[in-house]
C-alpha cells in the first residue's frame, strides 16, 4: 500500500513541476480559472489521499503485527 502511496506523491509532483512550465506560456484568465477549477482541487485531494494511504498502511501493519 506504501508503494502506492509514494508513487501517487511522486505523479503529483510531476504534475505540479509540468503545470508550472505550463503556466510559463499560458498567462491568460483561462489559465488562473483552469488552475483554480482543477489544479488546486486536483493537488489538494492528492495530498490528503496520501496522507490518509500512509495512515492506512500503518495500520494494516499494525493489525498484522497484533496478528502473529
Amino acid at each position: 500500500m506504501k508503494a502506492s502511496g509514494s508513487r501517487l506523491a511522486g505523479l503529483t509532483k510531476e504534475l505540479r513541476a509540468q503545470w508550472q512550465d505550463t503556466k510559463n506560456y499560458w498567462k491568460d484568465a483561462k489559465s488562473q480559472e483552469f488552475e483554480h477549477k482543477y489544479m488546486e482541487e486536483l493537488l489538494a485531494s492528492v495530498d490528503q489521499a496520501v496522507t490518509v494511504i500512509d495512515q492506512l498502511d500503518k495500520l494494516v501493519s499494525k493489525i498484522r503485527k497484533d496478528c502473529e
